[in-house]
């Protein structure tokens, strides 16, 4: 049975650790558990889940933001699927998930940025779930 849902305790956060990792390689569980609370206190960061019975399947990560040029809405951070899992819909359910929530929220959209080499995330992005580009995320270390 596929669910979904927000996870909100440490237990939790390091039980998703394993799914997170595959997107975030660069984190050990340690620095990933700090991060994410920073985020949870910080940018009011939230967790998504799919589950296949009892077992974490995907994750999305999300934060609501706002900006003067496009108001409310909801920036999603991280999304994964564990990679046997690729292909079944659950990209799809989680993001569905999460524009839901954005929606209830009166947020106005959903966007998120994603890795200039990862063309098949972009194809799913803009032909599975319709999303447009519409610019370049830009950064520089201080």
């Amino acid at each position: 049975m596929i669910h979904m849902k927000q996870l909100t305790s440490k237990e939790e956060w390091a039980e998703s650790y394993p799914i997170m990792s595959e997107l975030r390689t660069e984190l050990d569980i340690e620095t990933y558990l700090q991060r994410l609370e920073a985020c949870v206190q910080k940018e009011s960061y939230m967790l998504f889940a799919l589950y296949e019975n009892t077992a974490i399947r995907a994750l999305c990560g999300a934060l609501p933001r706002v900006s003067i040029h496009k108001g409310e809405h909801l920036w999603i951070a991280d999304l994964v699927t564990t990679a046997p899992c690729r292909s079944k819909g659950y990209g799809k359910m989680l993001l569905d998930y999460a524009s839901d929530w954005a929606r209830k929220a009166g947020l106005g959209f959903v966007s998120l940025s994603s890795g200039l080499q990862r063309k098949d995330a972009h194809r799913f992005y803009t032909d599975k779930m319709g999303f447009t580009i519409e610019s370049y995320l830009f950064r520089k270390p201080v």
